[in-house]
């Protein structure tokens, strides 16, 4: 019986603080409101209530004493659950920090794509100068300090830090060797 009020209640809006809906009490009545065919009359029950929302509780309560004819009306209560305020502060710094960390990685991706892309152009370069590299040094040097604010403030990881720093290096001295510019030293192991 409860189930078939909360059936009719769901079509509704759950702005609804109460609704009050009764059976019909003659044939007439009920082909001018179709809804109202699925009432019938109630007996004497104790509350009901149920989840018929997904955004709160519905409870379906016979209100004894306002009878009109044969009917019994029935009050539908429909109310949203609230998060309490310590989860919902929660929630709101999750989001800002979400927010503040997502800009800051996206700094670090810009900056050390600048680098890659200027350290690749330099490697294509047939007659490249070594005093080009400074330029891609001041590049290098502005994505380390990023990468290390990224790390101070806890955005990243520090080895995660320290893997793109060492990525930068490795790309930069590998355009040295490249070009000549840089030859590294033998290993003592290479050389025994």
């Amino acid at each position: 019986m409860a189930a078939s009020a909360a059936a009719q209640c769901l079509y509704l809006s759950c702005r609804f603080q109460s609704l009050s809906l009764s059976s019909p009490s003659s044939s007439s009545s009920s082909s001018s409101r179709p809804y109202a065919t699925a009432f019938k009359p109630l007996t004497s029950s104790a509350n009901t209530s149920f989840n018929a929302f997904s955004t709160g509780l519905a409870s379906v309560n016979p209100i004894y004493g306002k009878r009109v004819g044969r009917s019994i009306s029935i009050v539908c209560e429909a109310g949203a659950t609230k998060k309490p305020d310590s989860a919902a502060k929660r929630a709101r710094q999750a989001e800002k920090r979400r927010l503040y960390n997502k800009a800051r990685k996206s700094e670090v991706r810009t900056r050390m794509k600048k680098v890659l892309e200027e350290l690749d152009v330099l490697r294509k370069k047939s007659e490249a100068q070594q005093e080009e590299v400074i330029g891609i040094e001041k590049l290098i040097a502005e994505a380390y300090s990023v990468i290390d604010k990224a790390v101070q403030v806890g955005t990243l990881h520090r080895n995660t830090g320290a893997r793109r720093k060492s990525r930068l290096a490795r790309r930069k001295k590998a355009v040295e060797i490249h070009h000549g510019w840089y030859t590294p030293a033998a290993s003592p192991a290479a050389t025994a």
